[in-house]
């Protein structure tokens, strides 16, 4: 099969298409015959070797793949040859063929093509996960979401639409933030022209957020915690300006605050199984009828990987990178 491989350098260029081994479902895997693949920061970092594949992983990149069932692994009566999936995988997305765990796949939701549902996986998971699994995000709340514009901002949007929930969004440009309250976000701040403390403040008068999703890191952290209010909540996604600093935990204690975070990769099958599940019933549905959708920015054919990743470290993109395995 033909799969991307990377460089000891760990730059864009160092992107290359290669013939390797197809290969074979395990008891409770699936083979997938790829499609199309999404591009996520966390392929960019283990591209550039910050972020190592897990023990018994793939080491090619890729971590949410859409195609059709090509085999079946031992034990595995959920899925059928030829159906049509979307699945979050743990490595080896890049490539014409992939396996995941049967318990990680998706249908495809009715009017989705396939470079729509790869671009589901990763995010759904992440956000389900980390907005109501940790940060118990819930109707008649506030949301502020950091990097509003990326494919996870724009699915905590939907979901933050879905559950009743006023959202605010910091961003990075003025077309950003236009496209994010288009989007459904009802409050859009531009970081680079004012103050978003100030403005999250003038806007709630002076009463806060309950939970904060951040992808920033560090630089945030006091910002974040001075605009949750009493029994608020922050989760954390990602580090993109550093993951060290010092910070003053009073507002912790005095406004019972809870500061979490986690990441997709290291959980167990079955705990992105339950997560999968949730997906399933609640927000699945929600999908085929039309009511939350996933936006791409731009598709790339396989071979051009390395510009997908330009892209992605450039962050001009607004939503999803798709990569196209098979025209």
């Amino acid at each position: 099969m033909k799969h991307i491989i990377h460089g000891a350098d760990g730059t864009p260029e160092s992107m290359q298409l290669a013939e390797g081994v197809r290969p074979q479902p395990g008891p409770g895997e699936i083979l997938i015959e790829v499609h199309c693949a999404g591009v996520n920061r966390p392929d960019v970092l283990q591209r550039s070797g910050r972020y190592p594949p897990p023990p018994g992983a793939s080491p090619i990149l890729g971590l949410e793949v859409a195609g059709t069932v090509a085999a079946l692994g031992e034990g595995v009566t959920e899925w059928k040859v030829s159906q049509r999936v979307t699945a979050l995988v743990p490595g080896g997305g890049y490539a014409e063929y992939c396996v995941a765990p049967a318990s990680h796949a998706l249908p495809i939701p009715d009017g989705l093509d396939l470079a729509q549902a790869a671009a589901l996986p990763e995010t759904w998971f992440t956000v389900w996960a980390n907005l109501v699994d940790l940060g118990r995000l819930k109707q008649g709340e506030r949301l502020l979401v950091h990097g509003g514009s990326s494919g996870i901002g724009l699915t905590a949007i939907q979901l933050a639409r879905h559950l009743g929930v006023e959202c605010f969004v910091t961003v990075g440009s003025a077309a950003k933030a236009e496209f994010c309250r288009g989007f459904g976000a009802d409050h859009a701040l531009n970081y680079r022209e004012a103050d978003f403390v100030r403005q999250v403040k003038e806007l709630t008068g002076g009463e806060g957020v309950d939970v904060v999703l951040d992808m920033v890191g560090a630089p945030y952290l006091q910002k974040n915690l001075s605009l949750l209010r009493r029994d608020g909540r922050l989760v954390l996604i990602a580090f993109l300006e550093g993951s060290k600093g010092e910070f003053d935990l009073m507002p912790v204690m005095l406004k019972r605050l809870t500061v979490t975070g986690s990441t997709m990769r290291p959980r167990t099958v079955a705990e992105k199984a339950a997560i999968r599940d949730a997906l399933r019933e609640h927000i699945w549905p929600e999908i085929a009828a039309g009511r939350l959708r996933p936006h791409l920015h731009a598709v790339f054919p396989l071979a051009q990987a390395g510009e997908a990743h330009r892209l992605m470290e450039s962050s001009a993109h607004i939503g999803k990178i798709v990569l196209e395995v098979r025209a």
